[in-house]
C-alpha cells in the first residue's frame, strides 16, 4: 500500500469515527432531554452538527464504491445487500427483545408482532441507516451507466423537495441519496481536496474556521416565517433549531459544506502526531458499524441509571456521560467477544449468511467492521 493510499484510509476512518460520535451524541442527548423535558449545554453541539452529521456519513459511505461496483451481481449483492440485511435482522431482533415488553403492555402481543413485522418495511429505531445503505448500493449499481450530472441533479432536486410520505425509506432516500451518490461519483475530487488541505494546514485552518462561523450562524439564526414553513419536522426531532441551515436549498449547500469540512478536518487530524486521538478515531471509524449497532443498550442503561440515582442533576453532564457510555459500551463488548470468541455472530457474518462463498479468504475475513 502506497503512502497516499495509507493516508486516505487513515483520514476516511477518522471521518467515520467523528461521524459515529456525532450520531451517538444526537441520540444520547436528545434521549436525556426527552426524559427530563429540559435542554442541557450539549444541545447546541447537537444542533451545530445537524446539517452535516448524516450527509457526511453517507458521503463517506460512497467513497470506495467505484472499486467494487463492477463486481458480479452475486458478489455485489452478497457484500452490499446480504451483509447489511443480516445485521439489520439480527439487531432488530435484539433491540425488539428489550422494547417488546413496553409494546406488549401498550398494544398487546398482537401489536408487538405487528410492530416487529412492520420493521421489515419501515426501519426500526436507530437501525434505519443500516436498512438504507443496501438500497443506495442497488440504486447506484443500476444507475452506473447514467450520466453522472443528471443523477446528481435529480438527487439534489429530491433533497430540496418537501417529500414527506411517512415511509422512512422513501423520505430518507430522497433526503440523503444525493450525498451518497456524490461520494461515489466525485471520490477523486474529494480525495484530492483532502490531500491539498492536508499539505496546507494554515489555509485549511482558516477555511475551516470560516465554515464553522458560517455553519453556526445558519444553525442558530432563526429563519423568517415564510422560510421556516418549509423546514421539515424531522429537523427538530434530530436536534435542529429551525435556523437557516434547515431551509431547502440552503440545507443542501450546508450539508455538502459540512461534509467536506469533516473530510478536511480528518485529513488534518491524520497528519498531526496526536497518536492517542488519531488511533481512537481511526479505530472507531474502522468499526463504526459495531458502535452503530450496539450503542443503544449502554446508552439507554446509562441514561436510566444516572437519572434514577439523582446524584448528578446537570442535564448537560448527564448527556455527556450517556454519550460516553454509548461509544465505550460497544467497544468493550467487541473486545470481550474477541477475547472469549463467544458471540462473534453479533459483529461477524457467519458462513451460512453468505450467498457468495468465494474467495474463501475474503469470506472468512468479512466482518461488520
Amino acid at each position: 500500500m502506497s503512502t497516499v493510499e495509507k493516508m486516505r484510509v487513515d483520514w476516511v476512518d477518522i471521518a467515520k469515527g467523528i461521524c459515529i460520535i456525532f450520531v451517538v451524541m444526537m441520540h444520547s442527548v436528545l434521549g436525556v432531554e426527552n426524559e427530563t423535558g429540559t435542554q442541557g449545554w450539549m444541545h447546541p453541539v447537537v444542533a451545530f452538527a445537524q446539517p452535516f452529521r448524516m450527509p457526511d456519513f453517507f458521503l463517506i459511505s460512497g467513497l470506495f464504491l467505484s472499486v467494487v461496483i463492477n463486481r458480479s451481481w452475486l458478489r455485489y449483492i452478497d457484500r452490499k445487500v446480504v451483509h447489511f440485511a443480516y445485521f439489520y435482522v439480527l439487531w432488530l431482533t435484539i433491540q425488539f427483545v428489550f422494547k417488546a415488553p413496553g409494546v406488549v403492555a401498550q398494544d398487546g402481543a398482537t401489536g408487538a408482532i405487528s410492530a416487529y413485522l412492520l420493521a421489515f418495511v419501515q426501519p426500526f429505531g436507530t437501525l434505519w441507516f443500516i436498512y438504507l445503505l443496501p438500497v443506495f448500493f442497488i440504486v447506484t449499481r443500476l444507475l452506473k451507466t447514467t450520466n453522472v450530472w443528471l443523477v446528481f441533479a435529480a438527487s439534489a432536486l429530491l433533497e430540496t423537495l418537501p417529500i414527506h410520505t411517512g415511509w422512512l425509506v422513501i423520505d430518507e432516500f430522497c433526503s440523503r441519496y444525493v450525498y451518497f451518490f456524490a461520494g461515489y461519483a466525485f471520490a477523486p475530487a474529494i480525495f484530492k481536496l483532502a490531500e491539498k488541505l492536508r499539505a496546507s494546514p494554515a489555509i485549511a485552518a482558516i477555511i475551516l474556521g470560516a465554515w464553522a462561523v458560517l455553519n453556526g450562524w445558519l444553525v442558530f439564526h432563526p429563519a423568517p416565517a415564510p422560510f421556516s414553513a418549509w423546514i421539515p419536522q424531522e429537523t427538530y426531532t434530530s436536534g435542529g433549531l429551525g435556523g437557516w441551515a434547515s431551509v431547502p436549498v440552503i440545507s443542501l449547500i450546508a450539508g455538502f459544506a459540512g461534509a467536506l469540512a469533516i473530510v478536511s478536518s480528518s485529513a488534518l487530524i491524520a497528519s498531526v502526531p496526536w497518536k492517542p486521538i488519531n488511533a481512537t478515531l481511526r479505530w472507531l471509524g474502522a468499526h463504526s458499524i459495531v458502535v452503530y449497532l450496539a450503542f443503544f443498550l449502554p446508552m439507554a442503561a446509562a441514561r436510566t441509571i444516572v437519572l434514577k440515582t439523582g446524584i448528578i442533576t446537570d442535564i448537560g453532564t448527564i448527556s455527556l456521560l450517556t454519550v460516553m457510555s454509548g461509544v465505550i459500551g460497544p467497544v468493550i463488548l467487541y473486545r470481550i467477544i474477541q477475547l472469549t470468541s463467544y458471540g462473534e455472530f453479533l459483529f461477524k457474518r457467519p458462513a451460512w449468511a453468505h450467498v457468495d462463498r468465494a474467495p474463501q479468504q475474503e469470506t472468512a475475513q468479512a466482518t461488520a467492521a
